[in-house]
């Protein structure tokens, strides 16, 4: 990446690249430039082959405060047109995030607010530490979540987006995880291996049937149970029999072997 100090890409290891927001002076809050250095991480990340899990972490106490108070008050002034342009360069970064081929996991180290909780929700798996505090906030400054509004309801399910958005009430780790916005919740000492273990079980998987899977998933959620879907996912199962990956891992389960991905 750049000389941007924003967001810092890193390569804990050879298959594995970390995306970690770097502001812990203002909670991590997302402006104009956050913005674009994550689209331009992920982008980046899903255009190289030798990747094959993303990890979205943070520095500091807080994940991410939503957006900058300095940006907010630029906003402030902003006409409609000036609005919709900048509205739209932050869908194109959880965009690219959700859009991302490789599976992607939060790891959340503490608070997540506002478009914060849209990151998490962006992600495939997400992990927080067990004190972390969430809130869709926008409500009470007369806003409304609405980029980050499809993931939230995909992350949690339509019920507990609808109390949290009306409601703008905080609530816990626990409560996350019950309503579907994390995965997995761990005491700080225990974040990294719970992280770890999600990173271990994704490289044992083949990255096209990862890939395909994201696809699949994408596709079916929500869509009716009806003829063109089940069409839709025979395909999809076809074409994964006939994929390199799908033959490769074929045959190395009836030669009681490793696949390549795995070697």
């Amino acid at each position: 990446m750049s000389a941007d100090t924003t967001v810092r890409l890193s390569r804990p290891s050879a298959a594995v690249a970390r995306v970690t927001l770097c502001r812990p002076d203002v909670r991590n809050a997302f402006n104009d430039e956050v913005i674009t250095a994550l689209t331009q991480a992920f982008r980046a990340l899903d255009a190289d082959d030798t990747v094959r899990v993303v990890v979205l972490a943070a520095e500091g106490p807080a994940f991410c405060a939503g957006a900058d108070l300095h940006w907010m008050r630029r906003m402030a002034d902003y006409t409609r047109a000036q609005n919709l342009d900048d509205a739209a360069g932050l869908a194109e970064m959880l965009r690219s995030i959700a859009g991302c081929r490789k599976p992607t996991i939060a790891r959340v180290q503490g608070d997540a607010y506002a478009g914060g909780v849209g990151l998490v929700a962006a992600c495939d798996l997400a992990v927080a530490v067990d004190t972390a505090q969430f809130c869709l906030s926008e409500v009470k400054l007369g806003l409304v979540p609405a980029t980050i509004g499809p993931y939230v309801v995909r992350a949690m399910g339509p019920r507990a987006a609808q109390r949290y958005t009306l409601t703008a009430e905080r609530f816990d780790a626990t409560t996350a995880q019950r309503t579907g916005l994390l995965h997995e919740v761990a005491p700080a000492e225990a974040l990294d291996a719970a992280v770890q273990a999600l990173v271990d079980a994704l490289l044992a998987a083949s990255p096209q049937a990862l890939a395909t899977g994201k696809r699949l998933l994408h596709e079916i959620t929500g869509a009716p149970l009806d003829a063109a879907l089940i069409a839709r996912t025979v395909e999809f199962i076809a074409d994964a029999r006939a994929s390199d990956d799908g033959r490769e891992g074929v045959q190395a389960f009836l030669g009681k072997r490793r696949p390549r991905w795995q070697a």
